[in-house]
C-alpha cells in the first residue's frame, strides 16, 4: 500500500514547481510507459494495476483507487510511471533545427514534438516561456516523442545568434512581410522560427530572422480563417523543407 506522502509527491509532479523540485515528471498509459521503459530515460517508479499489461520486474502493483488518486488524467490509465527529467542543455547544430518563441499551449507544444519526431528533427530551442515540455499533458500529446527529441530551454535570442555564428541560415514564419514559403530556397540545415499562437515571433526574435517565410492560403485571393495553428503551421513548413530533400 502507497502512503499519502507517495501518493503527493507523484500528484506534485503535475505543477513546474514540484517537477522542478524533484527532478521528475510523470508518464501515464500502457503504449506511453511501454516507449519510456525502452528509452534511455531513467524510470524512478512504475505503478501498474491489476488490468495493466505492462509486465516489468520493477512494476509495483496497486489499488485502482490509489492509481485514481496519482493520476491526473479524468479516465484514470492502468500504467503510471515516474521518471528522471534528463539533462538536455547540449544544442545540436546538426539538420533542421526548430526554435519556438513562447509557445504556450501544452497540446500545441507536444504535437510540435510529435511533429519533429515524424521529420527527422533532433532538436528544439525554446524560450524560457515556452510551456515546459515535461508538462503532463505536453508529454501526453508527444505519444513518446518526447523520449527522441532534445528541447533545450534557453534566452531564444542568444541561442539563435549562436546558430547564425555556427553558419546556420536562421527562418521564421509571419502573417505580414513574408516570402511565399513555396517560392524560395530553403536550407534544410537552418533553423525554423514559430511563434506563439497570440502574438507569433517576437520582436527581438524576429530581428535575428534571415528570411521570413509566410504559408499561402488557397486560393491565395482570399481565406475564411485567419492564420494556421502554430503546431499545424509548423507541420506544413516542416514539409516543405523536407520536401526539398527530394528534388
Amino acid at each position: 500500500m502507497l502512503t499519502r506522502n507517495e501518493i503527493l509527491m507523484v500528484r506534485s509532479l503535475a505543477d513546474k514547481s514540484g517537477r522542478e523540485e524533484h527532478g521528475m515528471f510523470v508518464v501515464e498509459g500502457g503504449k506511453m510507459v511501454g516507449e519510456l521503459l525502452n528509452s534511455q530515460l531513467d524510470v524512478y517508479r512504475l505503478f501498474v494495476t491489476s488490468r495493466s499489461g505492462v509486465k516489468h520486474p520493477a512494476a509495483e502493483l496497486v489499488s485502482e483507487k490509489e492509481m485514481e488518486r496519482m493520476s491526473r488524467l479524468k479516465t484514470p490509465s492502468d500504467t503510471l510511471a515516474v521518471a528522471r527529467i534528463p539533462r538536455r542543455e547540449t544544442v545540436s547544430h546538426k539538420g533542421l533545427v526548430l526554435a519556438l518563441d513562447k509557445v504556450q499551449d501544452p497540446g500545441n507544444l507536444g504535437t510540435i514534438i510529435r511533429i519533429a519526431d515524424w521529420f527527422g528533427v533532433r532538436c528544439i530551442l525554446a524560450s524560457h516561456d515556452t510551456v515546459d515540455c515535461f508538462n503532463p499533458k505536453v508529454v501526453q500529446a508527444t505519444m513518446g516523442a518526447l523520449y527522441r527529441v532534445n528541447v533545450v530551454y534557453g534566452e531564444l535570442p542568444e541561442m539563435l545568434t549562436d546558430m547564425k555564428q555556427a553558419g546556420k541560415r536562421v527562418y521564421g514564419t509571419m502573417l505580414e512581410g513574408g516570402h511565399d514559403m513555396y517560392a524560395g530556397e530553403l536550407d534544410n540545415e537552418g533553423v525554423l522560427v514559430m511563434g506563439s499562437e497570440g502574438k507569433g515571433i517576437s520582436a527581438e526574435v524576429a530581428a535575428l530572422l534571415d528570411e521570413r517565410l509566410f504559408i499561402p492560403p488557397f486560393p491565395q485571393a482570399g481565406s475564411g480563417s485567419e492564420s494556421l495553428n502554430v503546431a499545424v503551421a509548423t507541420a506544413v513548413a516542416v514539409a516543405e523543407f523536407r520536401r526539398r530533400l527530394h528534388r
